[in-house]
C-alpha cells in the first residue's frame, strides 16, 4: 500500500503487484492521511485481461490500467475527470491537443519541443487530470501518460484546447462549444451510472465555456508548432 498525490489530491492505493508503485515514483507521498482509497483484486485484473484486445500483457501492468479507472470515476467527486488527451505548458498556462488515435498528437508535441526547447513542459503525453478549482481548470501530470511516458508533476491552467486532424496544409481557426462538444466527448471516460454521467457533462460544458477551443488541420512539419503557437499563446486567428 502506498499513496500518491495527483491533481492536489492524495489517493491511498492498495495493490498487488509492483508495477504501479514503480511508476508513480515521482508522485509518491509521505504525510498523513487521504483524499480517497483505491483497492486493487485479482478478479480486476482477470476481468480487464477478459475484455483487452492485446495480448501478452503481464498482470501488473493490467492491474496498473484498473487502478487508474478507478481513480478517474472517483474523481468526479473532486471537481475533476481524466481527458485522452496530450498537454503541455508554456509559462503558466496549459495546453492541450486531443484527437482520434495514430493522428499524431505525440509527433505534435515534440514539434512543440523542438521549435520552443526548454520553455515548453510536456505535462503529461496521454492521460491528464483536468480540474476545477475556484473558477479555473488546471491540468495535472500524471504517471499515466502514454507509450512515451510523458509527464512532470505539475499543473498549469488550461488556456487551449485544441483539435487536432490530418492535412496536407496547416491551418488553425477557433470553433465554438457546439462544433467542439462532440469531438471532446469522445475522448472522456464516461461512467456507468446515472449521476456520474450528468456531473461528466456538466463539467465538459464548463470546460468549453470557459477555454479557448481550436481545431488544426496540420502535417508533420514545423509550420504546424509555429502556427498553432501563434493561435493559442499568441492569439492570432486565421479566420
Amino acid at each position: 500500500m502506498f499513496k500518491v498525490k495527483i491533481a492536489d489530491l492524495v489517493v491511498e492505493i492498495d495493490h498487488i503487484y509492483p508495477f504501479v508503485k514503480e511508476i508513480c515514483k515521482s508522485y509518491i507521498y509521505t504525510g498523513d492521511g487521504f483524499d480517497f482509497r483505491i483497492k486493487s483484486t485479482q478478479a480486476d485484473i482477470d476481468k480487464e485481461r477478459a475484455i483487452t484486445s492485446e495480448e501478452g500483457y503481464s498482470d501488473g501492468y493490467l492491474e496498473n490500467i484498473c487502478i487508474y479507472r478507478q481513480i478517474a470515476l472517483r474523481l468526479l467527486e473532486k471537481d475533476a475527470f481524466v481527458m485522452h488527451a496530450a498537454v503541455i505548458g508554456v509559462g503558466d498556462k496549459a495546453y492541450a491537443f486531443t484527437a482520434k488515435s495514430g493522428t499524431g498528437k505525440s509527433t505534435h508535441i515534440a514539434l512543440w519541443k523542438r521549435f520552443l526547447g526548454d520553455r515548453v513542459s510536456v505535462i503529461n503525453g496521454d492521460k491528464p487530470i483536468l480540474r476545477f478549482i475556484d473558477g479555473k481548470l488546471y491540468a495535472y501530470g500524471t504517471p499515466w501518460c502514454g507509450k512515451e511516458m510523458w509527464n512532470t508533476n505539475m499543473r498549469a491552467e488550461l488556456n487551449g484546447l485544441c483539435f487536432l486532424e490530418r492535412a496536407k496544409e496547416n491551418k488553425i481557426v477557433k470553433i465554438t462549444p457546439m462544433e467542439a462538444s462532440p469531438l471532446v466527448m469522445k475522448q472522456i471516460l464516461i461512467p456507468n451510472d446515472a449521476e456520474g454521467v450528468i456531473k461528466t457533462f456538466e463539467m465538459v460544458d464548463k470546460m468549453l465555456s470557459i477555454t479557448n477551443l481550436w481545431r488544426l488541420g496540420c502535417n508533420i512539419s514545423q509550420e504546424a508548432a509555429i502556427k498553432a503557437y501563434m493561435a493559442m499563446h499568441g492569439g492570432y486567428n486565421e479566420n
